[in-house]
C-alpha cells in the first residue's frame, strides 16, 4: 500500500524504480532520444545544420516529436509499476502517442510561466517552477485533464509542499545534473576552438562530445521522470488519500 514518502524516500524508491525497469526505460530513451542523436551526428560529420538545411529540419522535428512520446511513455512505465502493473516499452510508447498535443502544449506553457516568473527576479520564477513541478505527470496521468488544467492542478497538489519540493529539486540536481556539467566541460576543454561553430563539417572532437552528450542524456531523461511521477503519486497519496482510494478500488475489483 502506498504511503507519504520523505525526500529521501522518494528518491530511493525513484532510483528503484529506474533499475527495476532499466530495460524498458532505457529502450523508450534509445528509441526517442537515440534516433534523433544519430541523425544530428550525420548531418554534423556531413557540413554542419547549416549545409543541410532540410535534414536540420527533419532534426529538430523528430527530436520534438519523439521527446514528447518519451515523456509521456516514461511516466507511463513508472506510474504503472509504481501501482504494481508493469508496463513493457512497446506498451507505453504506443500509449504515450495520443498525449504528444497535451504534453507540448503544457511544455510551452510551463516554459512561458516560468520564464516570465524569472524575469521578474529569479526567486518569482524558483516558486512557479517548483508549483508546476508535477505538471507533465498531470497532463500524462488524469483522464480528461487539459494542459493549461495540469498546471493549474499542480500549483494546487504542490501548495504547502514547496519548501520540500524545493529541497528534492536541490539534491536532485547535485547528484545527476552537475556530474552533467563536469563531463561537458571537460569535453568543452578538448574541443578545438571553433570546432563547434554550425558551418562546415564539425570536427571529430565535436561528433564526440555530442556523442557522449547524448548518451549521458538517454540515462539522465528517464530518472528524471521518475522522480517527478513518484513525487506527483506522493503529492495525492498526501493531500488526496490516494493511497486509501487504490486500497478501495482493489478490494471493489475483489
Amino acid at each position: 500500500m502506498l504511503r507519504p514518502l520523505s525526500v529521501g524516500e522518494i528518491l530511493d524508491t525513484s532510483f528503484s524504480l529506474y533499475r527495476r525497469h532499466f530495460g524498458a526505460l532505457a529502450t523508450v530513451s534509445l528509441v526517442c532520444t537515440g534516433l534523433p542523436l544519430v541523425l544530428r551526428l550525420f548531418v554534423e560529420a556531413a557540413g554542419g545544420l547549416f549545409a543541410h538545411l532540410t535534414l536540420a529540419l527533419v532534426y529538430f522535428l523528430s527530436l520534438v516529436v519523439l521527446s514528447l512520446i518519451a515523456t509521456g511513455a516514461t511516466v507511463f512505465i513508472v506510474s504503472e509499476s509504481y501501482l504494481g502493473r508493469p508496463l513493457t516499452a512497446r506498451e507505453a510508447l504506443m500509449r504515450a502517442a495520443p498525449y504528444m498535443g497535451r504534453i507540448l502544449i503544457a511544455s510551452l506553457l510551463m516554459a512561458v510561466v516560468i520564464g516570465m516568473g524569472f524575469l521578474l527576479i529569479v526567486f518569482p520564477g524558483v516558486i512557479l517552477a517548483v508549483g508546476l513541478a508535477v505538471a507533465i505527470p498531470a497532463v500524462v496521468l488524469e483522464s480528461g485533464q487539459s494542459a493549461s488544467g495540469a498546471l493549474s492542478r499542480s500549483w494546487e497538489l504542490t501548495r504547502g509542499a514547496r519548501w520540500r519540493i524545493f529541497g528534492l529539486g536541490i539534491t536532485l540536481f547535485v547528484l545527476l545534473y552537475i556530474p552533467v556539467v563536469a563531463i561537458g566541460g571537460v569535453m568543452a576543454m578538448l574541443i578545438p576552438r571553433g570546432a563547434a561553430v554550425g558551418f562546415g563539417a564539425a570536427s571529430t572532437a565535436t561528433i564526440v562530445a555530442l556523442a557522449i552528450g547524448g548518451v549521458v542524456q538517454l540515462f539522465i531523461y528517464p530518472l528524471f521522470y521518475c522522480v517527478l511521477t513518484v513525487l506527483y503519486y506522493d503529492l495525492r497519496v498526501r493531500k488526496e488519500g490516494f493511497d486509501l482510494e487504490l486500497l478501495a478500488s482493489s478490494l471493489q475489483t475483489a
